[in-house]
């Protein structure tokens, strides 16, 4: 009995180490080459590898539910509802009445209803915050419709899909992402430590790059980077649309920014003091983010200077779900330097990157992307733009967002990012009672004239 159990435990004491040994050769092989900026390839054959699954799971997916006499779930590609082309109101309302009048019809209500009942049942900021839909299976269950309970085989794929992406990736991300964080913490903490500004720098910004790298690897990020010469430069603002946090690090691989933020708490608090030390980041009390002209005052003061690395701000001021580009914020396209627009684009075969913060916490949501199969995107860097003579600062936040929308194949919505949480403002109400006035009136200068007035506003 004595005998037995020794070797049972010598047994077991032999297993446990060859899998930390394995576990450490693992994170090894994959942090090495992270610090040194190289990569083999094995990203790559990996989703090559895992697109095909997919196209397999598909075609079985379509035999299973034709055995089975079912009809596949579908996304509404199109919308819910199949709206008219767009036209203006006194068009609208011309072709409602079957003919041109300055004065009021009683048909007239039926345009507004229509126009509202669309705006309900299928509006356009609604459907920015929800995740977007695909036209095949990715064999994620957060994604399905049951469809891995149409075939045998398919439910046999699935499930090694689970064990491979919870028992293997899932560890050894939260393993890889432990390490960046606390190989970032300790040596921005070091590098802040050196007297000498010129060596401070240039170490602050290859210890950002390799630990941004790592943060790469542990999300399996696989990104392609376009037009890489018009990178931003020192002394400009780099403005991107916005999907998730991580934006940041998949910016951040390929060059050092000065970030822009509020002052934080918590491990992201200690983060921020850290980096703040060996590079020049601008943090905000929750005080001084209110105050716009303090925060101007400080972004015109930093981009002043040329030695200071580029800051990069997401104009839209939330996360959208990568199908459309929301209104930017006039105030970073107030301080008067170069802009440089990058466009980014998620693949969301390979897992969500969208983040609902109204349906998950920053913790549950790195989770949910550290269990998805990999994070692919493709990033274009736009060249810069400056403000134009007689432009204002909301034309030219509007002109480089159209820009950002028109290269990433989203769409170009006017409306604010505060509607996910926030009603609707009274001006947006009071536009659609000037168009109707000018119907009514036909007075249309006078409908230019207000339209801009209520952009400079806003």
């Amino acid at each position: 009995m004595t005998w037995s159990v020794f070797f049972t435990d010598s047994l077991l004491c032999r297993c446990v180490g060859i899998t930390v040994t394995l576990w450490w050769t693992l994170l090894i092989f994959i942090i090495v080459p992270a610090v040194l900026g190289v990569s083999f390839g094995i990203r790559s054959f990996y989703m090559r590898a895992l697109l095909k699954i997919f196209k397999w799971a598909t075609l079985r997916m379509e035999i299973g539910a034709k055995e089975k006499n079912e009809e596949l779930y579908k996304p509404y590609s199109n919308g819910i509802i199949a709206k008219e082309p767009t036209v203006s109101l006194q068009q609208e309302m011309q072709a409602l009445r079957g003919f041109a009048s300055s004065e009021f019809e009683l048909a007239d209500i039926l345009c507004f209803s229509r126009r509202g009942v669309e705006s309900i049942v299928d509006d356009e900021v609604t459907k920015c915050f929800s995740a977007q839909e695909l036209q095949s299976w990715n064999l994620l269950t957060r994604s399905n419709y049951n469809f891995r309970h149409i075939s045998l085989r398919l439910t046999v794929v699935w499930g090694l899909g689970v064990l491979l992406r919870y028992g293997v990736m899932l560890p050894l991300r939260v393993a890889l992402a432990t390490t960046g964080i606390i190989l970032l913490i300790v040596l921005s903490t070091l590098v802040g430590c050196l007297p000498e500004v010129q060596l401070r720098s240039k170490l602050s910004e290859e210890v950002h790059l390799m630990c941004y790298r790592i943060f790469v690897r542990a999300l399996t990020a696989i990104i392609t980077y376009h037009n890489q010469e018009n990178k931003p430069r020192n002394g400009g603002i780099c403005v991107a649309n916005h999907t998730t946090p991580i934006d940041v690090i998949i910016l951040a691989n390929d060059g050092c920014y000065s970030l822009v933020g509020q002052v934080h708490g918590g491990l992201m608090g200690l983060l921020q003091k850290a980096m703040v030390k060996a590079s020049s980041h601008i943090w905000f009390e929750r005080s001084e983010a209110k105050d716009r002209h303090l925060v101007a005052k400080r972004l015109s003061d930093h981009v002043a200077d040329k030695n200071k690395q580029p800051i990069l701000i997401f104009p839209e001021g939330t996360c959208v779900n990568n199908t459309s580009v929301m209104m930017f914020k006039k105030g970073s396209f107030q301080v008067g330097c170069t802009v440089y627009p990058v466009a980014i684009k998620y693949d969301p075969h390979f897992g969500d990157a969208f983040w609902n913060s109204s349906k998950f916490g920053i913790v549950t949501y790195l989770l949910r992307m550290m269990s998805s199969w990999a994070i692919v995107c493709s990033v274009w860097y736009l060249p810069p733009m400056n403000r134009e003579e007689r432009e204002s600062a909301a034309e030219f936040a509007n002109r480089v967002k159209s820009a950002i929308a028109s290269q990433g194949g989203l769409v170009d919505l006017v409306w604010d990012g505060g509607l996910k949480r926030a009603k609707v403002k009274e001006d947006f109400k009071k536009e659609q009672q000037k168009l109707y006035s000018e119907v009514l009136v036909g007075d249309q200068d006078m409908g230019d004239q207000y339209r801009k007035q209520l952009l400079e506003e806003t």
